[in-house]
């Protein structure tokens, strides 16, 4: 079982993406990444600033087979961050359905509507099924 995941924004064609934990160049923190994209981002309209993080969660077998799981969760990239929780770009991305940006959020609001919890979820769904257990049992499907 492994995940990967990264935001993209709209503004800059999609990056920094699967890229984000190394945007901007190895001796970043994530401040130093925030701010980047803050750089980036200047004089960007609300209209345009928006984001989304997207994660794969990925299931598989040793021989081989596998089945991948995205989950994603939608915002917009504020002008400045706000809040002290979360990690990565979590001040800077504001959640409308919160009001929020996930740096506001308690880390139970975060794991119901994040994208890497979306992307488990579905996975667990899935193993839950007929169709799941049998990928784990290794049995072909029609």
């Amino acid at each position: 079982v492994a995940d990967d995941s990264g935001i993209e924004v709209d503004a800059l064609g999609g990056r920094p993406g699967v890229l984000s934990a190394r945007y901007g160049g190895a001796g970043l923190d994530d401040a130093g990444r925030c701010r980047r994209l803050l750089e980036e981002m200047a004089g960007v309209p609300a209209a345009r600033r928006g984001a989304r993080y997207v994660a794969v969660a990925a299931i598989a077998l040793p021989g081989g087979e596998a089945r991948t799981f995205r989950g994603v969760s939608e915002g917009r990239i504020l002008e400045a961050g706000r809040g002290a929780g979360g990690f990565g770009y979590d001040p800077l991305f504001h959640y409308e359905p919160l009001g929020a940006t996930f740096a506001e959020i308690t880390r139970e609001q975060k794991e119901r509507v994040s994208h890497r919890g979306i992307a488990f979820r579905r996975m667990v769904e899935f193993l839950a099924t007929e169709e799941g257990r049998a990928f784990l049992a290794g049995a072909p499907r029609a």
